[in-house]
């Protein structure tokens, strides 16, 4: 069996690395906001080339911390509207809407899945106040057309890269382009933790200072409450994982990538719609995903042959009945993308045997 992501394998590469963080940090006997933290935040914050970086339970958390940071900052109120990309995962919405703002969903480029910047305009009222824009699936999603508006109409810029660490714009790494950026490090991600876990970057001090406290029950020294906070700490332990593994991030970005090209070359059947890299530093193979118009076809050919396949995602977020206001409106691209993607077996261990098998059950597909 290929699978699609084989994390025992991939963590098996450090376990001897791993098992002396886990000891460190048992020995220690400090398991919450100690030094493994400390350590982590300036190491990712010097990684994504931030002046700030904060360690929290996980993305979702990153992305609402932001923007009840704002809120609290006056910067933002309930109410106030925030441009979303239609396609994305519903955590990014399920953090506008948490904090009682108005998500305003804007469809995506079909070629590269994210927010078409040339929409953005239309799409602000005298209430909007931001672009969450997201790194979908590992590739940069900032233009400079979407940084210009941002700024003509003073908003605030912030990225969902739960997706996309490492990837590089004009020299910057996502996550260190916008006002603020929430990560992910969920197993699965490419810096992978060995449980949940998040991060926020910025170079905002005021906004660093307001999340640090919002974090930690709004509390920005001991039983001294300033805000109405939440319990949203990276751990110790995983803090000391992601040290471990953040060294060789740059690495297995590189092996993605490798096998992306590999990918991109070598399948030819016109049935299947490959991703669109103008700049292939610009993305970093979180996912790679094609599209067909009977994927799910496709998808129990490759099952039956021994490749495991994922869908990322098979329902648009405007069609969740968590969002049952959005359910009448129709992105016809959004919902083009969710109906036709199918992820490939995409990780750093990946076998170059295991990658050309892929490609030769996909080119011998005829729908």
């Amino acid at each position: 069996m290929i699978k699609f992501l084989d994390l025992q394998k991939i963590n098996n590469q450090y376990r001897d690395e791993l098992v002396q963080a886990a000891t460190r940090v048992i020995d220690s006997g400090w398991f919450l906001l100690g030094e493994e933290l400390t350590q982590f935040e300036e190491d990712y914050a010097k990684y994504c080339g931030t002046k700030y970086a904060l360690g929290v339970a996980n993305g979702l958390d990153a992305l609402r911390l932001i923007f009840k940071a704002y809120i609290e900052m006056g910067l933002m109120s309930r109410g106030d509207e925030v441009i979303v990309p239609a396609n994305t995962y519903i955590a990014s919405i399920l953090a506008v809407t948490d904090n009682g703002l108005l998500p305003v969903l804007v469809e995506p480029r079909l070629d590269s899945y994210n927010l078409d910047a040339s929409l953005i305009e239309v799409a602000i009222t005298s209430k909007t106040r931001a672009v969450l824009t997201v790194h979908l699936y590992g590739q940069n999603s900032i233009d400079d057309q979407m940084l210009e508006i941002c700024q003509k109409h003073n908003l605030f810029l912030v990225e969902d890269n739960a997706q996309a660490q490492g990837g590089v714009w004009k020299g910057k790494l996502t996550g260190g382009i916008g006002d603020a950026a929430g990560h992910s490090f969920y197993p699965g991600k490419n810096l992978g933790a060995l449980g949940d876990a998040g991060a926020v970057t910025t170079n905002d001090k005021e906004l660093y200072q307001t999340v640090k406290a919002l974090r930690n029950y709004g509390s920005h020294k001991k039983y001294e409450n300033i805000y109405q906070g939440l319990n949203s700490r990276l751990d110790e332990i995983q803090a000391a994982f992601l040290n471990v593994k953040l060294k060789y991030l740059p690495k297995e970005i590189e092996k993605r990538r490798e096998i992306a090209e590999q990918y991109l070359k070598g399948i030819t059947n016109p049935l299947v719609v490959l991703p669109l890299v103008p700049d292939p530093q610009q993305h970093v193979w979180h996912l790679f995903v094609i599209r067909n118009n009977n994927r799910l076809k496709l998808q129990q050919i490759l099952l039956e042959s021994g490749v495991q396949t994922l869908i990322h995602y098979p329902i648009p977020p405007h069609k969740q009945g968590a969002y049952s206001n959005f359910n009448e409106n129709h992105y016809p691209i959004t919902e083009q993308i969710h109906r036709e993607v199918l992820s490939l077996p995409m990780s750093p261990v990946l076998t170059d045997k295991e990658v050309q098998e892929v490609i030769q059950l996909i080119n011998k597909f005829k729908g």
